[in-house]
């Protein structure tokens, strides 16, 4: 059925950003769940730096021809947009006509190899951007929310997990399809970076500026060492899970880091600030989040600062470490567009109200969507305005999977 006839016949039973299936919301409520999305939203730092990078290499793309991003070519194919998006945009009947909406990705990478596949994505991101006004909107897809990542060749049956195991598993193709069979979304582009960028950014701006607490210091100065033993001495966890033991840590030197002994507002480097973001054992993972947004506004406080010396060295150095699917011309055809470019929203999927957090077997703590249709038919609102919208079949069926897989392991929370 076209998705136009879908929209027809179901509209007016279908959610607009509600949390009960086939509901819908008042102006009040839907203004009340702005607000709150809004008091906690979930900018991660590296989802800005990545937005920061990408516009930073189409500026470089054009002046430098011995340095740019590393491009990988991506194919229709690789990224399974739903049939009824493709159709209904051929028909020119689609609300997201207009729009380029790219995958943004930051991954715990310890090698270059590993930026292309075998790393988790720490951060999963949508840059949609209105070709028309240049408004850009970000919305973060948690990465331990639970969705169906697809399949490889070697596997039989589509696998149900967090999806950040989506890009370990297959790369950007794969964390892309992961993206528009679940979202409904048109995605062909993504841009990733490994942690290595956001050391760079902060140690090309000398520093930031944090306020650290009495109970994250022994946390930071952990991460600092598992760090360098990973990405300096290529150094693979001996524990259980790969973790980093104490015997791994032998071959750290005194001068491989320079640890935070006190608690109070200081000047942290690159690495400390990049361990500072990746504590998780302070709060829960939201807190996390908070911390990584502490990091992004010290580092906008300073490139506030920086003359153009420093940040044209600055991106030269970190454009290098860009993978992407944008080729050189795409590049400069969205350079001319670049002075109009503006984050004007930002959001995290699922939103509140649309998921519950509970222990799912093997795939351990996880974010899950509550539903699945209602969340998706919140995120086409809010990226295109479309008020009607009604999932395919493929978000359905997801939906009804995810419920059915979850539910014996949430009764029992």
């Amino acid at each position: 059925m076209a998705t136009k006839q879908r929209r027809q016949n179901t509209a007016a039973g279908s959610a607009r950003g509600g949390s009960a299936r086939g509901g819908s919301v008042s102006a009040a409520q839907a203004a009340v769940m702005k607000r709150k999305s809004r008091r906690k939203l979930i900018i991660f730092v590296f989802e800005v730096i990545i937005i920061l990078i990408m516009l930073a290499a189409l500026w470089m793309a054009s002046r430098i021809s011995t340095q740019g991003p590393k491009i990988v070519e991506i194919t229709p194919d690789d990224v399974a947009i739903p049939v009824e998006i493709v159709e209904a945009k051929e028909q020119g009947e689609s609300t997201m006509l207009g729009y380029r909406n790219i995958a943004l990705f930051g991954v715990d990478a310890t090698s270059e190899k590993e930026v292309e596949k075998n790393s988790r994505s720490d951060t999963i991101m949508i840059a949609s951007i209105n070709m028309d006004t240049g408004d850009i909107k970000l919305v973060s897809v948690y990465r331990d929310t639970y969705l169906n990542i697809g399949h490889s060749d070697s596997e039989e049956n589509d696998t149900y997990t967090k999806c950040n195991a989506a890009y370990a598993k297959g790369g950007p193709a794969r964390a892309i399809r992961m993206l528009n069979t679940n979202l409904d979304m048109d995605i062909e582009d993504f841009v990733t970076i490994g942690y290595n960028s956001l050391i760079d950014v902060v140690n090309g701006l000398g520093g930031v500026w944090v306020e650290i607490k009495q109970n994250e210091i022994s946390y930071l100065n952990d991460y600092q060492k598992s760090i360098v033993v990973q990405w300096k001495y290529g150094v693979k966890g001996s524990g259980t899970n790969g973790e980093i033991t104490e015997e791994d840590l032998k071959v750290l030197k005194s001068s491989d880091y320079t640890p935070v002994k006190e608690a109070g507002y200081q000047l942290l480097d690159g690495l400390q600030a990049a361990a500072y973001c990746r504590i998780r054992y302070v709060g829960n993972d939201f807190a996390r989040t908070e911390r990584q947004r502490t990091v992004l506004k010290a580092i906008q406080d300073q490139a506030l600062k920086a003359d153009l010396n420093t940040l044209t060295n600055l991106f030269n150095k970190v454009v290098g470490q860009v993978y992407t699917s944008l080729s050189k011309e795409e590049m400069l055809e969205m350079l001319g567009k670049i002075a109009s470019f503006k984050i004007v929203d930002e959001s995290g999927f699922p939103i509140d109200g649309q998921f519950v957090t509970g222990n799912i077997g093997a795939s351990g703590s996880c974010i899950v969507p509550t539903d699945l249709e209602s969340s998706v038919v919140w995120l086409h609102h809010f990226l295109f305005d479309d008020e009607d919208y009604v999932v395919t079949e493929g978000v359905r069926e997801r939906g009804e999977m995810i419920e059915s897989r979850t539910r014996k392991y949430l009764e029992k929370e």
